[in-house]
């Protein structure tokens, strides 16, 4: 088959992708093209999936006679790539996208919408057992469908970080951006083989999973003095004083690490690689006057092998895996951060008590193997307990010199760099959500304090903090970002956002917090990692090999339903029971239904908390480790 040659950069030296596709519905096959190079397009089999490009001659993608019309034409914003599932091949597109914002100055969107193409007409040939199977993939597809928090840009890469931007040869960016994104962030790497086997470069989309969001964050009046006034005075001597107006533009872009994809229960801890579960890198972008300065902060779950099986209890046991490879885990982990980073600073932010106590004491003992990387024990919820989120300043206290010699990346008009960012600091709790997004929201202040004072705007007694207009949109910038990372991984919006929005917490954030805490607990006991691990390529789909969902057991069951019964009968006994035992006091009859009601609920609640695994539903195309 022959394939076409990589498309040239355009006149601008910038690569750039077809930002609208036409997409035209055959009897054999679907045809994608692009609406402003109609030649320029690919068409898909819908009997086996097989791709084709179309000649540059051949707007049709070589369909036949009979075919020449297509049934629909409909228009679509992207192609995301193509699964093979047991039988057929699914294509993935975007039928609907919004902009959010800029960043760097290229246009940024977010995915509303997107649609598996099925390429599945062999399915009618299949056995009964592969039709079982490739049905329980489809419905996995479908939620991989509505994935949260997807982002992408036609005109540059957002994968790469400002810093590491700079670093990169010069003509980069004239080269197809998937060849220029950084892997661990591109949520749909395996679903690009065969668009990048057929040089459809102009097509290849990819995808962030985190979120991007920005804003205009104030109109800032800085003030030169003209005289050798202290520059506390000169803030009220208006006769000695220039004002000058700026506005400055706060973007936050957290890029979510495809290496250990999961749900929040089903991936904890790391992998033998090293890799963890809810990696995160976050960036917080300043652009004002022309000037460019980026933080970077990361998070991720404690890197030792540890797990938190879901049995219907409310907060299910920690349980450190006993493991000859777990230093080797950590030294692997801490290595891939200097080596992309620099120096490393953990901070970890669990309880030092209880299941969390053990944990953490795990991982402080691990961290003295290595003694080029600070460990720093915070207990955030035993220091602000009561919601006093001011005392993160003794957090801050312990590691602000090493914070201030990390830096940040600054870059002036001209593109100098001024600064450099040499180090990182990563923060952790258990689930690398709430505690730690309230942590990281102090420290990005503390830092764009910093830079404002670095470049200029703001005096060396000024503050971001001062500005209560102003910080209240950074807050809330934040919490919305913590929220979106929440989404993404617990299936909830973060607990404790009122802490990063106000500093403090509302009645109205309780009860929401509590609302999120109670579906988190739904979530983790109904709700598998089976879609991510398909569509990440954790798992691959075996044509040959024996079906993955053929179950014994408890396993076979239907498990919400089964819970579901359990747990009226449970209800429904007690019920009984209470109500038997007041008539037993008038009607000495009564006595013997209040015993046999109160036997069954007892018995019934004994076999739900003995076998609350396997009522619980889990992942089952991939391990847990």
């Amino acid at each position: 088959m022959e394939i076409t040659p990589s498309p040239s950069p355009p006149p601008s030296g910038r690569f750039e992708l077809f930002d609208q596709l036409e997409l035209q519905e055959f009897n054999d096959k679907y045809v994608i093209k692009s609406v402003e190079s109609p030649n320029r397009g690919f068409s898909i089999s819908r009997l086996h999936g097989d791709i084709q490009p179309l000649n540059n001659d051949n707007d049709g993608g070589g369909c036949d006679e009979s075919s020449v019309s297509p049934s629909k034409t409909s228009v679509i914003y992207g192609v995301v790539g193509s699964i093979r599932l047991v039988v057929g091949t699914y294509m993935l597109v975007i039928i609907s996208r919004k902009e959010v914002g800029q960043f760097l100055g290229f246009p940024v969107f977010r995915i509303a919408a997107m649609k598996f193409l099925p390429c599945n007409e062999a399915l009618k040939f299949s056995t009964a057992q592969e039709k079982r199977d490739e049905a329980y993939f489809m419905n996995l597809l479908k939620v991989v469908e509505s994935t949260p928090g997807l982002y992408y840009s036609y005109e540059t890469d957002i994968t790469l970080n400002l810093q590491r931007r700079c670093k990169l040869a010069e003509g980069w960016m004239s080269k197809p951006i998937w060849k220029s994104a950084d892997p661990r962030f591109v949520w749909n790497r395996s679903l690009l083989d065969e668009l990048i086997e057929f040089k459809l470069d102009e097509f290849i989309i990819p995808l962030l999973q985190g979120n991007i969001l920005m804003f205009l964050i104030f109109h800032v009046i800085y003030l030169t003095h003209t005289s050798t006034l202290p520059l506390l005075n000169l803030r009220f001597g208006a006769a000695q004083l220039k004002i000058k107006e700026s506005s400055a533009t706060v973007t936050l872009v957290s890029r979510r690490c495809t290496r250990r994809l999961g749900t929040r229960m089903w991936r904890r801890g790391a992998n033998l690689e090293g890799d963890t579960a809810n990696f995160i890198e976050t960036e917080q972008l300043l652009e004002l006057e022309g000037y460019r300065s980026s933080l970077l902060q990361i998070r991720g779950s404690i890197p030792l092998l540890w797990e938190q099986i879901v049995d219907l209890s409310y907060r299910p046991c920690l349980r450190i895996i006993s493991h000859e490879q777990t230093s080797k885990v950590v030294e692997r982990h801490f290595h891939d951060l200097y080596q992309r980073y620099g120096d490393t600073m953990a901070v970890d932010l669990t309880n030092k008590h209880g299941d969390e106590g053990q944990l953490s004491a795990a991982y402080a003992a691990e961290m003295q193997k290595l003694p080029h990387v600070r460990y720093v024990p915070f207990d955030f919820h035993h220091v602000c307990a009561n919601s006093n989120f001011d005392n993160l300043q003794i957090l801050y206290n312990q590691i602000s010199d090493d914070f201030q010699k990390q830096g940040y990346i600054l870059i002036d008009a001209e593109g100098n760099i001024l600064e450099e960012q040499k180090g990182i600091i990563r923060s952790n709790c258990i689930d690398c959500l709430d505690r730690t997004n309230v942590t990281q929201s102090f420290l990005g202040q503390k830092s764009l304090t910093m830079q404002l004072q670095r470049i200029g705007v703001l005096s060396s007694i000024e503050f971001i903090t001062m500005f209560s207009e102003e910080y209240g949109k950074f807050r809330a910038l934040w919490a919305e970002q913590g929220d979106e990372v929440s989404l993404e991984y617990a299936g909830t919006h973060a607990l404790k956002g009122d802490l990063v929005r106000y500093g403090r917490q509302t009645i109205g954030g309780i009860i929401k917090d509590g609302m999120s805490a109670l579906s988190r607990y739904y979530l983790n006991n109904f709700q598998d990692g089976d879609a991510l691990d398909l569509i990440s390529g954790h798992y691959s789909v075996n044509r040959n090999g024996p079906s993955p969902f053929q179950l014994n057991g408890f396993e076979s069951l239907s498990y919400l339903p089964v819970a579901s019964a359990a747990s009226a009968l449970i209800i429904g006994g007690l019920t009984i029971t209470s109500v038997t035992i007041q008539q037993a006091g008038r009607q000495a009859q009564q006595y013997l239904s209040t015993v046999i009601w109160a036997g069954v609920t007892a018995g019934v609640m004994a076999v739900v908390k003995a076998n609350g695994r396997q009522f619980c539903s889990r992942p089952r195309l991939c391990g847990l480790m």
